[in-house]
């Protein structure tokens, strides 16, 4: 299980040969990729602000309940920090199982969670300024389907 954050652009196509390589057992792996976008006229950064050690730890815990409740394989969570242009990746998610069901429900538990809940402060930097972004309501709607 991978958990990292980073202040680096990564890529996404290079993360998912190296976890997908020598999967013999699995039979799924489901990803997601989120990039920052654009606002039309009010993003031109976004800016991520974590607490090293906390965020990954919180990140681990929430990922461990995914590997049970999913029986995953294995799983990898890659997420930027710092300032980050449009375009740019974000988060890479990964999850491997033996079906694609457990992999794509896994995948789209641990987003909601990384969505919604866990242990980052965003800041939009534009034209006019700065701002603090906080999860929205069908965020928050969308992790507690889950419970």
């Amino acid at each position: 299980m991978m958990i990292e954050l980073t202040d680096s652009p990564f890529d996404p196509g290079a993360l998912l040969t190296a976890f997908s390589k020598g999967r013999r057992e699995t039979g799924a792996i489901a990803t997601f990729t989120g990039l920052a976008r654009a606002e039309e006229g009010a993003t031109n950064i976004l800016e991520l602000e974590a607490y090293p050690g906390f965020t990954e730890a919180e990140i681990g815990r929430i990922a461990e309940q995914a590997r049970t409740r999913f029986g995953l394989h294995d799983l990898a969570i890659l997420h930027r920090v710092g300032k980050i242009a449009p375009g740019e990746p974000i988060v890479f998610v990964a999850t491997a199982a033996g079906h694609r069901r457990a992999a794509f429900e896994a995948c789209d538990f641990l987003m909601d969670y990384l969505k919604s809940a866990a242990p980052f402060w965003k800041k939009e930097h534009g034209p006019a300024g700065e701002r603090w972004v906080e999860p929205t309501e069908r965020d928050h709607a969308d992790r507690e389907r889950w419970s």
